[in-house]
């Protein structure tokens, strides 16, 4: 079984961060001049119904990974699920230009996902 602590770390860190509900607040790091992440998406070239589709499945996503705790079976779908998000949200902050500072928290969870996908169980 992978470490239950990188199980543990990539669903609350990215549940956390991104919350549809937070998104008028400002918590940095956002891409270019955005504010929050509507602005974010606009930056991107996204409408506002792709932010929710996102934030559903990253949410989504992490709780499956809690519940493999219970259900193992899970773990490594929702692990690669997750990956799959992060890819993309790297190619996006590649695609704008952003700097490494603002594309590293996305390249971290895609790497810790890749690790709890496939480190020997």
């Amino acid at each position: 079984r992978a470490p239950a602590t990188l199980q543990r770390v990539i669903p609350t860190g990215r549940a956390l961060h991104f919350s549809p509900a937070k998104r008028h607040d400002f918590s940095p790091p956002f891409t270019g001049a955005a504010k929050n992440m509507t602005e974010e998406f606009a930056t991107y070239g996204l409408p506002v119904w792709f932010m929710w589709v996102v934030g559903g499945l990253k949410v989504l996503l992490a709780l499956s990974l809690l519940v493999s705790f219970w259900r193992p079976e899970l773990m490594r779908p929702a692990a690669i699920g997750m990956a799959i998000l992060m890819l993309g949200a790297v190619g996006m902050h590649i695609k704008i230009g952003d700097a490494l500072k603002k594309t590293t928290p996305a390249l971290n969870v895609l790497i810790l996902s890749l690790l709890v996908a496939f480190l020997p169980v």
